[in-house]
């Protein structure tokens, strides 16, 4: 089916893909999260109904929103892992949140991570965390290792002398997790110290090789992982920009063939038909 001439499908692409549809649906997002945020306030009275309502009129928004992009790009809107994640958000949001389903309602909020696949900036950031999860899976069984052999350490050194802290396996490392956050381990290493006075060595170099050391390579590679897209989109732009000078350097000698032919055309003399006795 086709209007004026253009497919139904590829108008509608043209309008889902429109900077100004796409400010609109960024604004929505916007105000549903206000919304939202409101109705955990206002619980009862005309306002929260005022609220519920215009909940409501947002969330068919959406829903409208989706079904467009569904018919403009078809089998393609699968391909997309972000309109993928689209499709779930809102598709949680219509399931009736009463009864043993009524954990869903809060689950609304999710609507706003919609605000990563509508700003530009905030989507390249998600990538980025993305293409970091398998070196960030790498660097986590390092740091699982290790707080694995301290745990043992610890508890084989200090759980006699402080049980309540380093007693068994579960203890210990729920204590130097603790320690790793920087959270109240200078009163852990008091009450070791104090039956140990060399304890610190453990705690300082604990505290090196984990916090500043192994937790530093995440940030590291998250670093990493969105370099290599920034880097991925300036080679993309540069190769947009590259088409486009080819583009304009065939069409300069487009130009220039025509000219030359059309040129050609005027200084060749016309051949006249001989007339018939």
């Amino acid at each position: 089916m086709s209007v004026g001439g253009v497919p139904v499908r590829e108008r509608l692409r043209r309008l889902v893909e429109h900077k100004s549809f796409q400010r609109v649906v960024l604004g929505v997002i916007i105000a549903n999260a206000v919304v939202l945020g409101l109705e955990t306030s206002i619980v009862d009275g005309p306002l929260d109904q005022v609220l519920q309502v215009v909940d409501d009129v947002m969330l068919w928004f959406f829903v409208a929103e989706i079904s467009l992009r569904l018919v403009a790009h078809g089998p393609r809107f699968f391909r997309d892992p972000w309109s993928v994640f689209d499709l779930l958000v809102v598709g949680i949001a219509l399931i009736p949140a009463t009864g043993p389903l009524s954990l869903l309602r809060a689950l609304r909020i999710l609507r706003v991570l919609r605000l990563a696949d509508s700003v530009p900036s905030m989507k390249r950031v998600v990538n980025g965390l993305v293409a970091a999860v398998p070196g960030m899976g790498s660097v986590g069984a390092l740091l699982v290792l290790v707080m694995y052999v301290s745990v043992v350490i610890a508890t084989n050194l200090y759980g006699a002398i402080a049980p309540e802290h380093f007693g068994d396996l579960g203890t210990t490392a729920f204590t130097l997790f603790q320690v790793m956050t920087g959270e109240a381990w200078p009163d852990i290493a008091q009450d070791v110290m104090e039956d140990e006075p060399t304890a610190w060595i453990f705690f300082v170099v604990f505290i090196l090789v984990v916090s500043f050391a192994v937790l530093n390579l995440f940030i590291a590679v998250v670093v990493s992982g969105m370099e290599s897209i920034d880097e991925l989109a300036e080679h993309e732009e540069r190769s947009d920009a590259e088409v486009m000078d080819e583009l304009r350097a065939i069409r300069a000698q487009l130009s220039v063939l025509q000219a030359e032919l059309a040129a050609a055309r005027r200084d060749t003399p016309l051949d006249h038909a001989t007339p018939g006795t």
